[in-house]
């Protein structure tokens, strides 16, 4: 072959050039970078000096009956500093621990727009892994880098995620009550107040159910660890279904209705709770099984189409992927904080959408003001 003449082989130059432009200018290494270049990575602060962690701690606290913890990573960069959830609020204590003796010193000095490393890092230094009081010091600290990152870009964090997929983020309430007619009462004024998706929860007399609690007077000299609440599933399952025959009769089938069966039955009892709900439409039934009974779930699926929420224990993808690849369940219930942060919920998102499988992420009282405003950033994505 001949030699490329002059004119060729200027094209080809500008041709890489105008590349090299092109990369930088979106923000990503040209092919032909160098290594000194790569190695100029970590961002720098004001008045020169690479961004790092100085500081990491938990703080724990209890404004309501609730114990939230929340972990603060601050940087070189003075003021900027980000915040995360990670409440465990039965174990806050642990979380605390984990966070402050076993995080801090392996976080201190690194670069905290590597978050994704940090996350990977993070989750494998310990070993011994997977549990909800480590994934929980974990998520505080994935969601305070991301905090970071977004200060540090002057956007909100559903911007950096690809910007608004919907103007708002759809809630529900809790309606519970020791009757059926006081659930009525609460879902029209939680209705009247804007709200359009309820969850609902009515009394079992005699019996402490999930939502509401019977009191037991024999027990008042009885230490608080040795008091016992008694349950008994078969009553349950039979008023359940009363309740949502009730609702639909006095309030329509605008409002939208949920139910949480918090794992409380076996899981045959379950199957026929869930059946025998389908005719009212709930927008869904959530927890009808536990962890350790996931196998029910291909059951639950053959006998009804009641759409099904799972997820607030769960701590390693293992449990859900089988769940959502084999489209067993229609939302996914994921405790963010547990599950390990904002980079652990994204990728949750990302392999529900590919089965049609919707987030609802989990948002109780015993998740803090921190952890609820990562949901919105999410949900708004």
């Amino acid at each position: 072959m001949s030699a490329p003449t002059r004119t060729e082989r200027q094209t080809a130059l500008d041709r890489r050039d105008w590349l090299k432009f092109a990369a930088a200018g979106l923000g990503f290494a040209s092919c032909g970078a160098s290594q000194s270049a790569l190695a100029q990575e970590p961002p720098q602060v004001a008045g020169g000096g690479r961004l790092t962690i100085t500081d990491v701690r938990a703080i724990v606290t209890q404004p309501s009956r609730s114990r939230l913890v929340v972990v603060k990573v601050q940087t070189s960069d003075p003021g900027l500093y980000g915040v995360g959830c990670a409440t465990f609020t039965q174990r806050a204590r642990l979380v605390e621990a984990a966070v402050n003796q076993y995080l801090r010193p392996f976080l201190l000095g690194k670069d905290p727009t590597r978050i994704e490393d940090i996350a990977q890092s993070g989750f494998v230094s310990s070993y011994w892994r997977n549990g909800p009081v480590l994934n929980n010091a974990l998520s505080g600290v994935d969601q305070a880098l991301w905090d970071i990152l977004g200060k540090r870009a002057g956007l909100p964090l559903y911007q950096l995620f690809g910007g608004k997929a919907r103007d708002a983020v759809d809630t529900y309430v809790h309606a519970s009550g020791e009757t059926i007619e006081d659930v009525q009462q609460a879902v029209a004024t939680h209705r009247s107040n804007g709200f359009r998706h309820v969850r609902v929860q009515v009394g079992v007399p005699g019996l402490s159910t999930y939502g509401a609690t019977a009191t037991r007077r024999d027990q008042d000299d009885v230490p608080a660890n040795r008091r016992t609440q008694v349950w008994e599933p078969a009553p349950y399952v039979r008023i359940v279904p009363r309740l949502f025959e009730h609702l639909r009769h006095k309030l329509g089938e605008e409002i939208e209705l949920l139910h949480d069966i918090h794992e409380r039955t076996p899981p045959i009892l379950a199957i026929q709770l869930v059946k025998s709900l389908e005719q009212y439409r709930p927008y869904f039934v959530e927890d009808p099984f536990s962890p350790e009974d996931v196998g029910y779930f291909s059951v639950l699926r053959q006998q009804t189409a009641t759409p099904i929420a799972m997820g607030e224990l769960f701590n390693n993808p293992n449990e859900w992927l089988p769940l959502v690849s084999g489209r067993l369940i229609d939302f996914i219930r994921c405790h963010v904080s547990q599950v390990g942060g904002i980079s652990a919920a994204r990728k949750i998102a990302a392999l529900c959408e590919a089965f049609a499988v919707r987030t609802a992420w989990h948002g109780p009282g015993d998740t803090s003001p921190v952890g609820h405003a990562a949901h919105v950033h999410l949900d708004l994505s």
